[in-house]
Order: structure tokens, then C-alpha cells, then sequence
């Protein structure tokens, strides 16, 4: 059995001796290989899904930075419970549960930390915000580059608003394209709860986008 010997530069896994795994290769075998302890076969799944689960928590938590760790922890989680892994479901509703599961614990946690925050300046006695920003770049740009970046930047600023019961459904359905049916099983609730939390999700973007329409 090939080992793991080196990782990548987002701190993933890679097999350096790993054998040619043919695209159309499921990826329920490539699991099932890996409960035999195939760890190319694994290394084949990191391959296929990482860009797409970064991707999907990045836009939950708007933090590239916590996407990459929380894509890392997502695949972690999914080594250690391999063995738990139900074949009835499709693989991609069982990483997505994982990720979503992550990003949410850690949007909760960041409301927890703004709150001790925010308690702390409101107590700071000079009133300052001792806080720090990065400078944005300041080098111009094109009208039409311009305002497809503000459009783009607003978009994820009103979905990062988002309730995670309202944010998570939306993403899934209409940047990830999942259907009602996987996103109810990712989520763990019934497909009118799916659509309605969309429909409602929808609402409130085109509310907070209304200047940009």
C-alpha cells in the first residue's frame, strides 16, 4: 500500500508514488477503497473536492484564509468517519454535511468573539477602537471592472448577512447548483424547509441589492 508522504501547499495530502486512478472512477469506490486502507484513492477524493468545498465555505464564512483550514478539518473528519460513511447517499451530500457543519460552528463562534469584543470596546475608558486594517489597493480601476467588483463584493457582503439556516440553502442551491432533495439531506431537514429558507434568502438579496439593479 502506497503511504502519504508529502502534502501540498494548502496542507493536503498527496501521495508522491500515487497510481493513475481513472477520472471515471466513482466516488463511492474510491471511498470504499480507502476503508481498505488505499490512501491513493483518498488522495484521488482530496483532489476532486477540495476546490469545490473551499470554494462553498468561503462563501459561507467570506474568510479565504478559514476556507482553506475548514477544507483541510473537512477532509480530516471525513478520513476519521470513513467507516460511518452510508452508501445510500451520494458522497458529495456526506462532505458537504461535514463542511457546512464546520462553517456554521464557526460563524457562531465569531458572533461569540464580536460579542466579547464589542463588550470590551464599549468598556475601553479612552473610547479609542484599537483596531487595525489592512489598506485597500488603491490603484484604479475601469468603470465596468469597477462596478462588476462592487456588485460582486456587495453580493457576498448581503450573503455574509445571512442567517446560516437562510445563507447555507442559498449557496448550495444557487451558487453550487444542488437540488432540493440533496441540500434537504445535507442539511438534515425536509425540501419545503429548503425552498422556503431560499425563497426567503432570495428576498432579503434583492432587498439589500436593489441600488445595484
Amino acid at each position: 500500500m502506497e503511504t502519504l508522504s508529502s502534502i501540498d501547499e494548502l496542507g493536503f495530502p498527496v501521495a508522491l508514488r500515487q497510481e493513475v486512478i481513472a477520472d471515471s472512477t466513482s466516488d463511492h469506490a474510491l471511498l470504499e477503497a480507502t476503508r481498505t486502507g488505499n490512501e491513493d484513492a483518498f488522495a484521488e477524493l482530496v483532489s476532486r473536492y477540495r476546490n469545490q468545498i473551499t470554494s462553498y465555505i468561503y462563501r459561507m464564512t467570506n474568510d479565504y484564509d478559514e476556507a482553506v483550514d475548514l477544507a483541510q478539518e473537512t477532509f480530516v473528519r471525513l478520513y476519521r468517519a470513513v467507516d460511518r460513511y452510508q452508501s445510500s447517499y451520494a458522497f458529495s451530500t456526506y462532505i458537504y454535511r461535514i463542511a457546512t457543519n464546520l462553517a456554521i460552528s464557526e460563524l457562531r463562534k465569531r458572533k461569540r468573539r464580536r460579542l466579547v469584543s464589542l463588550t470590551g470596546f464599549f468598556q475601553s475608558h479612552d473610547g479609542s477602537e484599537n483596531c487595525e486594517f489592512d489598506p485597500v489597493d488603491e490603484r484604479p480601476l475601469q468603470d465596468t471592472e469597477l462596478v462588476a467588483t462592487e456588485r460582486r463584493m456587495a453580493v457576498q457582503r448581503a450573503i455574509s448577512t445571512l442567517p446560516e439556516k437562510y445563507r447555507a440553502p442559498l449557496i448550495l442551491r444557487d451558487v453550487e447548483g444542488r437540488s432540493y432533495e440533496e441540500i434537504s439531506r445535507i442539511l438534515q431537514t425536509s425540501e419545503g424547509t429548503v425552498k422556503s429558507r431560499i425563497s426567503r434568502a432570495r428576498d432579503f438579496l434583492r432587498e439589500k441589492m436593489r441600488a445595484y439593479l
